[in-house]
């Protein structure tokens, strides 16, 4: 996601702070407020919570952890063929979609540790994302062709490569 996120031109930070000794609790936040040319967009907020159990030290080697994730979206006009676990992503080439989505899911990951202050981390979460939406026929239009429609979704809800600075 962090390649998606670069492609996007989505902004995107975290902090992680120490709970106990195997204990962590993060949270990540991104966001993506433009419109690309040819009226092509990718606009949404993300927070996305995680409580983390490190079986060793925190912050150093294996953890597990469990997310909540929240946001908003307005995507539309992307030409693509993408079908994804259930997920028809082509309808994004002629229409627009907004609205909101709320999931939760289970992640592993490793960090590892470069030096004093910098670590490498990387992460993938399973789970669910129930999501409401308004559809458009275009990106600039505002006659609804859709209204309060609903979609779940089962699959990856985290991947991520991290560089870590610990204070």
């Amino acid at each position: 996601m962090c390649l998606l996120y670069d492609v996007t031109a989505t902004v995107n930070a975290g902090i992680e702070v120490g709970l106990a000794p195997k204990w962590t609790f993060d949270l990540s936040a991104n966001y993506n407020g433009w419109t690309f040319s040819h009226e092509r967009k990718w606009k949404h907020w993300l927070l996305q919570p995680e409580g983390r159990y490190w079986f060793c030290d925190r912050f150093a080697g294996h953890f597990v952890g469990v997310h909540a994730l929240g946001g908003q979206y307005n995507i539309g006009n992307l030409n693509n063929h993408i079908s994804f676990l259930g997920t028809d992503l082509s309808v994004l080439s002629d229409r627009r979609y907004q609205g909101w989505f709320a999931g939760g899911g289970i992640a592993y990951g490793y960090a590892w540790i470069l030096n004093k202050r910098w670590n490498l981390e990387a992460e993938l979460g399973l789970g669910w994302i129930y999501t409401r939406y308004d559809s458009y026929p275009c990106t600039q239009c505002g006659t609804k062709i859709a209204d309060g429609k609903s979609h779940n979704y089962v699959g990856p809800t985290k991947a991520a490569v991290n560089l870590i600075y610990t204070f």
